[in-house]
């Protein structure tokens, strides 16, 4: 319904633009909501995108701007004056205006920074040197602070005066002279307390906090733990220099997801849309696992050559090895996948490997009973083939499937153990450990029990 009224709206648009009746125009995007008017110049592109931006109040161009893809951006800085980049970039929080210069060519980068105001550009430049992925790279500066000798009303003014500036004002941290984090307070503790009461009466000094260096990752995981609106951020000597907010929190978690889903699938992670990113650029993103992967396979050859007599002695081993790999390769991704998802919520840590381990120990051997039946009856009644051969195939799936869901639990953590992505454990590479494995299990249970 929604989609609808959006898709209506954007046609409404368009036939204002199109009738040239830009005064209508103008009136109803000042009112819309910036990420439907960003998306409505996402469609217009090129020369009426300019158009329309040009059409909007400053405040209003400002939050559109931020919401635009980097490329249309670009379009944008390059075709307006250098007055109209410094109002720009002093409407924007310092935050966007951040995300903005990291996608952009140096030589627009430069313009823009050479535009802002000195203060601005002090802070842009202190956010461009920290590290990437870092709590510092994505935080916001514009803070809500307030002194603990201030009374509430004193605060409530302070608020509401700093409204405009800054991007939360529902929690507020209070500060010393030197900027240092001392507690917290929120808007509803000082909007439901008296007039007269202090701000150091009411704010709570147990403090959750980010530091600048932190990996983005962990400070966004204990915003979600403590269901924070926002987690104030400080520096090495403790002064509140910014806050990550609950929006900074979903982007940071959908690149993270894009990025475990992306080398989950043997690709290498990349931050461009995918109508965005070339032919060659893309070939060279998978190319180099499928390299990896086709090398590893190797071993899967060389077991069946080590054993091509024993196949050629019973042929009908032939007929299940597909369905043995297979088998075990699905039960190393369903336990991979599992551990590295639980990891990236911080549910798992390497401590827990034996609590995991025990864990899959059972889980694994419920699911290899109720395999290890369901393949001894198929291969008996339908493939109609012995009880020996059914026995060799059953047993095959049992201890496959114990050691897939060993080896799928366990590759992952002891990758970040070792400092790697656990997410390069995934499917793709579990599977060519598991195939090779199940191979000579396989076979060593059939040389065994049919005597080959």
């Amino acid at each position: 319904m929604e989609n609808m009224e959006h898709e209506g709206l954007v046609q409404e648009w368009q036939t204002l633009l199109e009738a040239k009746n830009l005064r209508a125009l103008k009136q109803e995007l000042r009112e819309a909501n910036e990420v439907d008017v960003a998306e409505f110049m996402e469609e217009l592109g090129g020369e009426k995108a300019l158009l329309v931006f040009r059409m909007l109040p400053k405040g209003v161009a400002s939050d559109v701007f931020a919401n635009l893809e980097p490329d249309n951006q670009q379009i944008i800085i390059s075709s307006i004056t250098d007055q109209e980049i410094t109002d720009l970039v002093e409407e924007l929080y310092v935050d966007d205006a951040v995300d903005m210069l990291e996608e952009l060519p140096a030589s627009v980068v430069t313009r823009v920074l050479r535009n802002a105001q000195p203060n601005t550009r002090k802070v842009i430049n202190q956010f461009l040197n920290y590290p990437d992925y870092s709590v510092g790279s994505i935080m916001t500066a514009e803070v809500m602070d307030l002194k603990k000798n201030l009374t509430v009303a004193e605060a409530i003014s302070r608020v509401r005066a700093a409204s405009e500036d800054s991007e939360s004002i529902y929690t507020c941290y209070v500060t010393d002279e030197r900027r240092m984090l001392k507690g917290v307070v929120s808007l509803r503790e000082l909007l439901a307390a008296r007039d007269d009461r202090l701000v150091e009466e009411l704010m709570s000094d147990d403090i959750i906090a980010a530091h600048t260096t932190e990996d983005q990752e962990e400070a966004v995981q204990r915003l979600m733990k403590y269901d924070f609106l926002s987690l104030p951020v400080v520096d090495q000597e403790g002064r509140l220099v910014g806050i990550v907010t609950v929006d900074d929190a979903m982007d940071v978690m959908e690149e993270e997801a894009t990025e475990d889903i992306e080398k989950m699938a043997a690709i290498l992670p990349s931050d461009k849309p995918y109508f965005q990113t070339g032919v060659f650029h893309t070939w060279k993103q998978r190319i180099p696992w499928l390299l990896l992967l086709m090398v590893s396979a190797t071993f899967t050859g060389t077991i069946l050559g080590i054993f091509e007599e024993a196949l050629a002695a019973n042929a009908a081993l032939t007929l299940f090895i597909p369905m043995l790999m297979d088998t075990g390769g699905n039960s190393g991704s369903q336990a991979s996948v599992t551990v590295i998802r639980a990891m990236s919520l911080g549910d798992v840590e390497f401590k827990d490997v034996f609590r995991v381990i025990w864990k899959e120990l059972r889980v694994a051997f419920l699911c290899a009973c109720t395999l290890g039946v369901v393949v001894f009856g198929k291969v008996m009644l339908i493939d109609r083939k012995g009880p020996a051969v059914a026995l060799v195939v059953a047993l095959s799936i049992f201890v496959t499937i114990i050691i897939a869901k060993l080896v799928g639990c366990t590759l992952p953590m002891l990758a970040k153990r070792l400092g790697f992505d656990p997410a390069v454990m995934a499917s793709p590479f579990i599977t060519t450990v598991v195939d090779a494995l199940a191979l000579l299990v396989y076979f060593a249970v059939a040389t065994q029990m049919l005597g080959l």
